[in-house]
């Protein structure tokens, strides 16, 4: 008897840790069905990610979560905080933004900002998203929190209300350093969230444009993403490129009703990472299609505010809010549900209040979280009288 009890719980042992493996593999985001082709799509790459820009569903994976030097692709948090910065009024696209002997001193990719030289931050934009400038970015970071260090912060902040568990930053520009690091997921979800600033693909998307134009040294910028020009609906976002973490791309391409983001990192050379690109833009754009639930600009519906100085918020669309199919599915079946939680004053601008859920039959197909579209005080003991006798006798 005695002979047998160890075997008996060693292969016990064996099918608990056998079986534990998926239940934390489900943990996952919704990925889509991939057709065949979908196996090999970044081959050379050592990590990628194919995502709808929409739901965030994820098409297609290679080692997403891998911890790796993101290079200057890192300017995509960047410029992440840059447009949540003008959508807060803190700054303005015409401030201008004086640069520092420390901004102007970072080397790598840059649009030779001289010290004490000032542009406004619409050229910062510029400089930052076509042109990688490492200096661009640190005068924007200094402009917005006053130090780098302090910019930084705000990143690993930020990260972290995404959700990002495998990146951290060390600086703005994405200078090779010690502890800096993101994954394709990552950048794919931080990506998505700089695309809800529609604006942001004006300077992502154009291919050449001035600096300094009507200055004694004006300054011609190329786009570093020459998908732009050569890819059909491409309109970003950012390349990256150091010895260490090679070539990387986190791009955008929008046709018909659909916007995908494909990142890759690690790519061998510029011609490999863009014709890999191109193929997972191609694949994604060749089986899928986007249903939309609420267009941007559509009216959603109300939350009541209690105790607020508006006894209610109206809830428009901030983007668009769509779900991923495979080409041919039917979209008869397709609801939504709208779930809100109870408010009370004080309500703030950006604050969550509730989820939209979609689904398809009894199945969710994906969730969307719902913020508050402005901030809402608490209203005076005067005010909410008035409005309870105008309720008594209304």
């Amino acid at each position: 008897m005695k002979n047998n009890v160890k075997p008996f719980v060693i292969l016990a042992l064996t099918m608990i840790l056998a079986l534990s493996v998926p239940v934390s593999a489900m943990a996952e985001e919704k990925t889509a069905p991939q057709g065949a082709g979908a196996a090999d799509l970044a081959p050379s790459a050592r990590s990628a990610i194919l995502m709808d820009a929409d739901s965030g569903t994820i098409v297609y994976e290679k080692n997403s979560h891998a911890k790796l030097p993101p290079a200057s692709i890192t300017k995509v948090m960047t410029m992440l905080l840059i447009m949540e910065a003008l959508d807060e009024g803190r700054i303005k696209l015409t401030d201008k933004v004086p640069t520092s002997e420390y901004a102007a001193s970072m080397g790598g990719s840059q649009i030779f900002l001289e010290p004490g030289e000032q542009m406004t931050v619409d050229e910062m934009l510029k400089g930052i998203a076509m042109a990688s400038g490492n200096d661009a970015s640190v005068a924007m970071a200094e402009k917005i929190a006053g130090t780098e260090s302090a910019f930084v912060d705000m990143m690993n902040k930020r990260a972290a209300e995404l959700g990002l568990k495998n990146t951290h930053f060390a600086n703005c520009n994405g200078l090779p350093a010690a502890e800096h690091y993101s994954s394709a997921h990552d950048i794919a979800v931080m990506s998505r969230e700089l695309l809800k600033h529609g604006e942001i693909t004006k300077y992502t998307g154009v291919y050449q444009d001035y600096l300094r134009k009507t200055s004694d040294k004006p300054f011609w910028l190329v786009n570093t993403n020459k998908l732009v020009r050569f890819y059909t609906g491409a309109d970003g976002l950012k390349t990256g490129f150091t010895s260490e973490a090679k070539f990387c791309l986190t791009a955008t391409a929008h046709r018909d009703n659909l916007r995908v983001i494909a990142v890759v990192m690690g790519e061998p050379n510029t011609k490999t990472r863009n014709a890999e690109v191109s193929q997972m833009l191609d694949y994604s754009f060749a089986q899928y299609m986007n249903h939309t639930i609420f267009k941007k600009g559509d009216p959603m519906g109300t939350v009541k505010v209690e105790k607020g100085m508006r006894p209610e918020l109206q809830l428009t669309a901030k983007h668009s809010y769509s779900v991923l199919l495979k080409k041919g599915t039917t979209v008869k079946d397709i609801r939504y549900e709208l779930k809100l939680q109870p408010l009370k004053a004080p309500v703030t601008v950006n604050q969550p209040i509730g989820k939209l859920i979609v689904y398809q039959g009894d199945q969710v197909l994906t969730e969307f979280a719902v913020d508050a579209p402005s901030s809402v005080e608490r209203a005076g003991w005067w005010t909410l009288f008035k409005r309870s006798m105008g309720s008594l006798f209304g």
